[in-house]
């Protein structure tokens, strides 16, 4: 096993084969999954079963509640990418550009957040439809003083879709899910650190404060995660399995591959046993 450290953040794995390493193998690449972030091990062949199988050495899949885009057998299962046509021909944005509207982090609007997201590249285009990923932990210590002290305890309200309602993806009856509150400055429960808890696309608001501080303190965060600090650009390979750890760290989809190429992952969402 190589292991390559791609920055402040990500890393690269080689010369392993996720389906026959042993307990020693997967220990060293979780450790370093803590350790970067984000990793990628890079020139697997999986069928489903050894993707669900490896994924479920991180933590429990739970079934994305996205249901127009599971797995048509194995709801765990999120096929991103496909049927981004509709049936005359034009560009479905929301499938098409999914993840791309800035920087987020995944499950923030479940009761119990996504430990992980895990995606498997089927089929990459020969240009673009890079995944960048940054540092929760970089992001906290880089916000003035005055507002880690005024997000020191306080907790968003976190809903699919946020402030915009950007729910088109979701079944209507899961439309009305109430939100769900989080922590904002929290402390990572396997490294220990600091971090900013945040995303973008899915607060509300928050808690306790008057609407209109709390909505300037999430239009400055907001601005903020337009270029946050220690990023990691991942430009896919077929059969690269990326993971990310939501905890701590955020991403988006570039969102700019040609739309007549195909861009497909497997994904799963992780959550803590």
């Amino acid at each position: 096993m190589e292991i390559r450290h791609m920055g402040p953040i990500g890393a690269l794995i080689t010369g392993v084969d996720v389906k026959t390493m042993d307990d020693a193998a997967f220990a060293k690449i979780y450790r370093t999954w803590l350790d970067c972030n984000v990793i990628c091990v890079r020139d697997q062949q999986l069928q489903i079963d050894d993707f669900l199988a490896y994924s479920r050495r991180f933590g429990d899949v739970s079934p994305h509640p996205a249901k127009s885009t599971r797995h048509p057998e194995r709801p765990e299962i999120t096929l991103l990418g496909t049927n981004k046509f509709r049936a005359d021909g034009t560009l479905d944005q929301d499938i098409y550009r999914r993840g791309a509207e800035g920087f987020h982090t995944d499950g923030s609007y479940e009761e119990v957040p996504y430990k992980a997201t895990q995606l498997y590249a089927i089929a990459i285009p020969n240009q673009g439809g890079d995944t960048f990923f940054s540092s929760g932990y970089a992001a906290y210590e880089a916000l003035p003083q005055r507002l880690q002290e005024r997000l020191e305890g306080r907790y968003g309200l976190f809903k699919y879709g946020g402030r915009k309602q950007a729910n088109a993806l979701l079944n209507a009856e899961d439309r009305t899910v109430p939100p769900v509150r989080h922590p904002l400055v929290r402390v990572h429960p396997e490294t220990g650190r600091k971090l900013l808890y945040f995303d973008q696309n899915k607060i509300l608001s928050i808690e306790g404060l008057e609407a209109t501080e709390s909505d300037a303190i999430i239009d400055e965060m907001t601005a903020f995660m337009i270029e946050p600090p220690d990023q990691y650009r991942h430009q896919w390979k077929k059969g690269d399995v990326v993971i990310w750890d939501n905890r701590c760290s955020y991403h988006k989809a570039a969102g700019d591959y040609p739309p007549e190429q195909d861009r497909i992952h497997w994904r799963v969402s992780i959550k803590s046993r």
